[in-house]
């Protein structure tokens, strides 16, 4: 049976009307905005899903003001919005009253979970840069852009999954994890990301099949494939999955009960790269999803391996 809102936060000792409401909103902008991130997170422990909802509604809600916006709030305006939130998240988890509802459910969560408080100001630190980088040279200058827009999501999100090892053991697997899934939003959204004037693509790994931006542009206002474009994505999937490979081992220094969850992530996010595959690389003009029934060919099982966990958990 379907677990409520009300349950996850009841499940959670979470009582304060106001931070329910809070947490509330959260939990719509990652049923919303997250398809497969929440299916993945029905198969946490009840009591453990707030703060994953709390960790996704605070990034989607600065993500929507660096792109939601940009058609019709100017940079500087839009800069200055990511300036004000980062000074009330600060705040906010300093124990000054919030500003918006993500902001106090962030805030309960970073304290529940002991979450390093830095690892929110890297996140702010690349949503800004997105305000005005368009582009990456290399790898090495993405990695800068990647750490703090998906490492660090990883990182925030171990306390709350736990682990069996030391936490600083488990941190570069997570990480890694969440770069990978960084990387694969990157290549679905090549097309999109393009219309907001950014490529995320470093120059010089696209550069190495003859492919430019001039190029991607050309293929996306016309329509017409590439064989160079189609070789550049090849080999750039081809290097995501070699981050899932180094990501993977993580899971297991995960506590029992989280693994079934990120397993199922893992999955759906890697199933991107097989629809990109299976699409030839034609992801320019259309967005490539993994679809419902692969969805749940991926959580069901998942499901079963989790309440079979639980079970085991609560015998003991």
């Amino acid at each position: 049976m379907p677990v409520s809102g009300a349950a996850e936060l009841d499940a959670a000792g979470i009582r304060d009307p106001g931070l329910r409401a809070a947490y509330g909103v959260c939990r719509d902008l990652n049923a919303a905005h997250g398809r497969s991130y929440f299916l993945a997170t029905r198969l946490l422990p009840v009591e453990r899903r707030p703060a994953v909802h709390a960790l996704y509604g605070f990034a989607r809600y600065a993500d929507d003001i660096v792109d939601d916006l940009a058609d019709t709030t100017p940079v500087p305006e839009r800069a200055a919005r990511l300036d004000r939130l980062a000074a009330d998240m600060a705040a906010a988890l300093d124990g000054h009253p919030p500003t918006h509802p993500v902001l106090a459910a962030l805030a309960d969560t970073a304290h529940r979970h002991d979450i390093d408080h830095r690892h929110f100001a890297d996140f702010m630190a690349s949503m800004r840069m997105d305000t005005h980088v368009t582009a990456y040279a290399t790898f090495d200058d993405l990695a800068v852009y990647v750490h703090g827009s998906a490492a660090v999501i990883g990182l925030q999100m171990l306390p709350v999954l736990g682990t069996v090892v030391p936490r600083a053991e488990a941190e570069p697997s997570a990480a890694a994890l969440g770069v990978a899934f960084q990387l694969t939003n990157f290549l679905r959204d090549v097309g999109e990301d393009l219309d907001r004037g950014r490529v995320y693509l470093p120059a010089d790994e696209l550069a190495a099949f003859g492919v430019d931006r001039d190029l991607l542009d050309r293929c996306r206002r016309t329509r017409l494939p590439d064989p160079r474009v189609r070789r550049a994505l090849a080999h750039l999937v081809a290097r995501t999955r070699a981050t899932y490979r180094r990501a993977e081992p993580g899971i297991e220094l995960l506590e029992p009960v989280s693994r079934a969850c990120v397993r199922c992530a893992f999955a759906l996010y890697q199933g991107i790269l097989d629809e990109i595959e299976a699409a030839d690389y034609d992801v320019l003009h259309r967005r490539v999803a993994v679809p419902t029934r692969r969805r749940l060919a991926v959580a069901l099982p998942g499901m079963a391996r989790a309440v079979a966990v639980r079970a085991a958990r609560r015998r003991r």
